[in-house]
């Protein structure tokens, strides 16, 4: 005959409702504890933004509305918009839609370069891919000034491209200090700041998409439009966005390459500030172009930039 026999009281359970206030304050604490630890590993970083960026584009903007005296003086006393108001010059104008033109213009011959150059790439094996980026980094070996003087030795009147111009009979033409010239110049500073964005987004594509759709009698053509073309968009807007920004406000380029015929906006800057002396004025015209930077970004967040 067996017995029952009663286990030994283990005490009362624990309330699980008097330890989640601890638990909540230990979780709060393990919070702000990597709060801090993040603000101190950035702010190094947050420093030099606000020093090198923030503050002197603030000083920027103060001298947007200052004024301008005869002498070339500037008098931050006298607050106006007198400089925002010269933006509708008609000489502005011009200058700001041919710096327009002549960015839209680059960015489009570089997508259409960088596109088969980028899918070529993206295409090859692991070796050859390696050897073909490195060729296509080569240009940022060497400094960027010295590379758009020897295009101006390339375009020269008595240049070797002139002189194969002359050799076939198309006569004496002018190539330097036009925007021809400028436009040569820009897509091949900035070409490959198009082919690296579109051979990251190309690399990563399932390529068996590809292979559905032309096993579903797809052309090749459709294959690309439907499939290909949409899943690389990011890297089309990256890299368009990286080319067309700096292209518009370039100084060196078209400074070099263009004359005086062919000014763009990133020089006019720089004779206000330092031939014209007008501080404000160049000021105004920095701000106008940040606009013009600030919506291409925009542009670029909205269209997909934030899946890349």
């Amino acid at each position: 005959m067996s017995t029952l026999t009663t286990p030994p009281d283990a005490g009362p359970e624990p309330d699980s409702g008097l330890l989640a206030p601890e638990t909540e304050g230990l979780e709060e604490k393990g919070e702000r504890r990597r709060g801090r630890r993040g603000f101190l590993i950035g702010a190094p970083s947050l420093a030099y933004l606000v020093l090198f960026f923030a503050i002197p584009l603030g000083i920027v903007l103060v001298y947007s509305f200052a004024t301008r005296s005869r002498t070339g003086l500037t008098i931050l006393g006298d607050w106006n918009l007198d400089s925002y108001q010269r933006l509708a010059d008609s000489l502005v104008l011009e200058i700001f839609w041919r710096s327009l033109w002549l960015a839209g213009l680059s960015t489009i011959i570089c997508l259409l370069l960088g596109y088969p150059l980028a899918y070529y790439l993206a295409t090859r094996p692991p070796r050859l891919r390696a050897v073909l980026l490195v060729l296509v980094m080569i240009p940022f070996w060497s400094n960027f000034l010295v590379r758009t003087y020897a295009w101006r030795v390339l375009l020269a009147s008595d240049g070797p491209m002139s002189g194969v111009l002359g050799w076939i009979g198309l006569g004496d033409v002018r190539l330097l200090f036009t925007p021809f010239a400028i436009t040569l110049g820009l897509v091949y500073g900035f070409l490959p700041f198009m082919i690296l964005p579109l051979y990251a987004s190309i690399e990563r594509l399932d390529f068996s998409l590809v292979e559905a759709a032309r096993d579903l009698y797809g052309s090749g053509w459709q294959a690309f439009r439907r499939v290909t073309w949409p899943l690389s968009r990011p890297g089309v807007i990256a890299g368009s966005i990286l080319v067309f920004i700096p292209s518009f406000g370039a100084y060196v380029t078209p400074e070099i390459l263009g004359g005086s015929r062919t000014t763009m906006i990133g020089s006019y800057v720089v004779r206000q500030f330092l031939s014209a002396r007008d501080w404000p004025f160049g000021s105004a015209l920095s701000f106008a172009i940040l606009a013009v930077m600030l919506g291409a970004a925009v542009l670029y967040f909205r269209s997909g930039g934030k899946n890349l």
